[in-house]
């Protein structure tokens, strides 16, 4: 079985003129930076205009990219400044409510369509849980807020993330911990426990732990 290339060789060869490379390395991110800009503004029409803007900043910098920086933090980094100046320029814009339609690609902190073998109760739960998650998310002060979509959405580690945002990473862990403290107290304000969410947890939200 062939070997899966990595974003670094995918980009490699299309700075040697392989378009098709680049199409690889879309439909790997799309997803994710769609996600991760949705949980950082909480606009999805913004998030799908800003991850079209990252990809447009990829391929323009492409040229000047050195293969020993890595393209997620390269991604993330690009990502991170356009949600900076989205802020700045309309910091109390919500354009779009934070109920996603259920079914709908890329809806935040908990998957929109249930498994097969869930049951009617289990997907009435997660209806009523995605608004609060993602709610819980938005209420976190923002520097904790991008840490922990770094680490949970992007899966950087933490070095990765301390060089990105420009502090140690000390600071960075720390932000960690009062992100997850956070997310547990306002899911707990509105009546949301760990138990509520098993036995799937959404993805990035752990009740357990700080």
């Amino acid at each position: 079985m062939e070997r899966e290339k990595t974003d670094e060789e995918l980009l490699g060869e299309f700075q040697q003129g392989d378009a098709g490379a680049f199409e690889r390395l879309l439909r790997r991110h799309r997803s994710p930076l769609y996600t991760f800009f949705v949980r950082m503004l909480g606009d999805r029409a913004r998030a799908e205009d800003l991850a079209q803007e990252t990809f447009l900043r990829i391929v323009k910098g492409s040229a000047a990219w050195e293969q020993r920086a890595r393209f997620q933090t390269w991604l993330y980094t690009i990502a991170r400044n356009l949600c900076v100046d989205a802020a700045r320029r309309d910091r109390f814009r919500r354009a779009e409510s934070l109920d996603a339609q259920d079914g709908e690609e890329g809806s935040p902190l908990v998957d929109a369509v249930p498994s097969d073998g869930a049951s009617p109760d289990r997907a009435a739960d997660s209806a009523r849980l995605r608004p609060l998650l993602q709610r819980a998310l938005l209420s976190l002060p923002a520097e904790q807020r991008e840490v922990f979509v770094l680490r949970e959405q992007a899966g950087l580690p933490f070095k990765e993330i301390a060089d990105l945002v420009g502090a140690n990473e000390n600071t960075v862990k720390s932000r960690m911990r009062y992100a997850l403290l956070g997310l547990r107290k306002a899911l707990a304000d509105e009546g949301v426990t760990a138990e509520d969410a098993e036995p799937e947890p959404p993805p990035g939200v752990r009740l357990g732990r700080a």
